[in-house]
């Protein structure tokens, strides 16, 4: 099993290049893929390209759960529509999919935890959302061989996890099946822009005429869209990640405290990483968008590692070119896969508090550890609307580490919006115009 996917993978999707479709979609993530997706079902013309491998960056390098518990209340309704979709694709792709219904279970150690985990919950349950808050006896039932003195613990029985590595590979081939055209390899350079429209745009590989354009590029998003024109503050945050040895079974589902987060992998390992810890890496973006993001630095600042600068190639690297022309090499050629080392003080950690909470089973052995940059925004919810200033244009991005669960509700919401449907969701939280309308941007109740 490969795991995350990297540039060793062989290209699976070749095309063939079109001269000219409906609508193409940069970034072969989860969004880019069911985006295109429930496009080809609509009858358009799509083309996706993305300049590596599908899923190559953050749509294989997450945990791989597929949570309604703790969303932001403007996502929930989407999520709720996602795992009725995840449902449906296992029916369609079979046990490969990785899909299991086991349920995520948020452990809280303060009083303070228990009564947030109270407070989303009174709203979720009157969302339609079942939910069971369990006491420490009831966690430690849960989580067999625990010791570790949980006061409470959120449990959403309905959810669930699928194999990522495996799982949006497979969600692109079915794209492909419904008529989708996906090619790896293809970085799109710039858009080509006629009286201020979307008319097509310019790949290494040669122009495809089109009058729409999804950029769904995640962590990528905000350079190419600053080299149209558009600003949008997206940052990307290192998460690292870890995949232990088959292990005994402690717990069939998905659970994390603040300390840590495990779930059950196929393999009969587990995939385990800290519970709220990540790193950034300070860049130019960094300080151009300091004071969009200060409402949630307050609250991370504790779990957050500051790096002073972001190594050759990242998105926000000091190095990075931000304008470039269409025959030109840009840095998503230069960079085909986002491949950043993970940070092992980090995951040592997680194994101490692994070994801490069950220690019959001990520190877990590792198979193998790996990083991924999430693309996030200042409210911790992604922008999902088109670009004002250039009609034609979508912007599908900052997921915020949610990507993976909510991609095929989000690309069914995204794909109505391209095709000028109703999308059947309230996406006011989502717009663009947020960052510029005189907004207060502040953290929704996401656990």
């Amino acid at each position: 099993m490969r795991f995350p996917i990297n540039e060793t993978a062989p290209v699976r999707f070749s095309g063939p290049m079109p001269a000219a479709c409906d609508v193409v979609i940069i970034g072969g993530g989860v969004m880019g893929v069911m985006t295109a997706w429930f496009l080809a079902e609509q009858g358009l013309r799509v083309t996706l390209c993305e300049k590596g491998r599908v899923a190559g960056e953050q749509s294989s390098r997450n945990w791989g759960w597929i949570r309604q518990q703790g969303r932001d209340f403007a996502e929930l309704p989407i999520m709720m529509e996602s795992l009725r979709l995840w449902k449906s694709l296992a029916q369609e792709f079979g046990d490969g999919l990785g899909f299991r219904q086991e349920g995520v279970l948020y452990l809280a150690k303060t009083e303070a935890e228990v009564a947030g985990f109270e407070a989303w919950r009174k709203t979720a349950t009157a969302m339609g959302l079942e939910l069971d808050m369990l006491g420490a006896d009831a966690v430690a039932g849960k989580l067999q061989g625990s010791v570790k003195p949980w006061r409470a613990g959120l449990f959403t029985p309905s959810d669930a996890r699928a194999e990522p590595w495996v799982a949006v590979p497979m969600l692109a081939e079915g794209a492909v099946r419904r008529g989708a055209v996906i090619i790896e390899n293809c970085a799109v350079r710039t858009l080509d822009l006629a009286a201020g429209r979307v008319a097509g745009v310019v790949t290494e590989q040669g122009r495809i005429a089109c009058d729409r354009v999804v950029v769904a590029a995640g962590a990528w998003s905000s350079v190419f869209l600053r080299a149209s024109g558009v600003h949008i503050p997206q940052l990307a945050v290192l998460a690292s990640v870890a995949a232990t040895e088959p292990m005994a079974e402690v717990f069939a589902g998905n659970a994390c405290d603040d300390d840590f987060a495990f779930r059950r992998r196929a393999d009969g390992g587990y995939s385990i990483a800290p519970g709220s810890g990540h790193d950034f890496f300070i860049g130019p973006d960094a300080f151009r968008n300091l004071l969009d993001y200060l409402p949630v630095s307050r609250k991370d600042f504790r779990s957050t590692r500051f790096r002073p600068a972001a190594p050759r190639g990242f998105p926000d690297a000091w190095t990075t070119r931000r304008r470039w022309s269409a025959d030109e090499v840009t840095p998503f050629e230069q960079t085909r896969i986002l491949n950043p080392a993970p940070n092992m003080e980090t995951i040592g950690a997680v194994q101490r508090h692994f070994a801490q909470a069950f220690p019959t089973l001990g520190r877990p052995l590792l198979r193998k550890a790996w990083a991924g940059m999430i693309d996030t925004m200042p409210d911790v919810v992604p922008v999902i609307d088109h670009a004002a200033t250039i009609p034609g244009l979508t912007i599908a991005t900052g997921l915020s580490g949610h990507g993976f669960g909510i991609g095929p509700g989000m690309g069914r919401v995204v794909a109505d919006l391209v095709a000028g449907r109703d999308p059947g969701h309230d996406l006011s939280r989502l717009r663009l115009s947020r960052f510029s309308d005189g907004t207060k941007l502040a953290p929704g109740p996401s656990l």
